[in-house]
């Protein structure tokens, strides 16, 4: 028995990434650590906007965030270290990991990642598709042949 979804119409051709792309995203939410905001920057003097991910990642450095992009996926790691040295009265604060994952549409780059006071910020850009309309010429493949 095959698996019926809502993108199976018959009128939607082709759509099947987009359906797997869904798939990814839904595996990819985790527990909700670490929080994180997505925000539109507007674009400055013309320019297109743009999109930001803000992570709050305390007590990561630089060493302990792996920021990676494959086929339109964007994951983020963190790793601590437990500090062996150290001698805890009490421990709030655990040295946890996490991995974050974002899809990413068609279009997307990734500017740039940067740290500071506890917040990792991912800068995106949306390059608008160029729009393109062609006829197609009626009895075409008849002369073609």
């Amino acid at each position: 028995m095959s698996r019926m979804t809502m993108l199976s119409n018959p009128l939607l051709l082709g759509f099947e990434e987009i359906e797997r792309l869904v798939e990814r995203a839904a595996k990819g939410s985790g527990d909700g650590y670490p929080p994180y905001n997505i925000e539109r920057v507007a674009g400055k003097d013309g320019a297109a906007e743009s999109l930001r991910i803000t992570l709050a990642v305390a007590g990561f450095r630089e060493a302990d965030l792996d920021v990676t992009l494959e086929d339109n996926q964007l994951t983020i790691r963190g790793k601590q270290q437990d500090d062996k040295d150290r001698e805890y009265l009490h421990r709030g604060i655990a040295a946890r990991q996490f991995t974050r994952t974002f899809v990413l549409a068609d279009g997307i780059e990734v500017k740039a990642a940067d740290l500071a006071n506890g917040l990792l910020a991912i800068d995106l850009v949306r390059h608008e598709p160029e729009r393109l309309m062609r006829r197609i010429e009626i009895g075409a493949r008849k002369k073609n042949a």
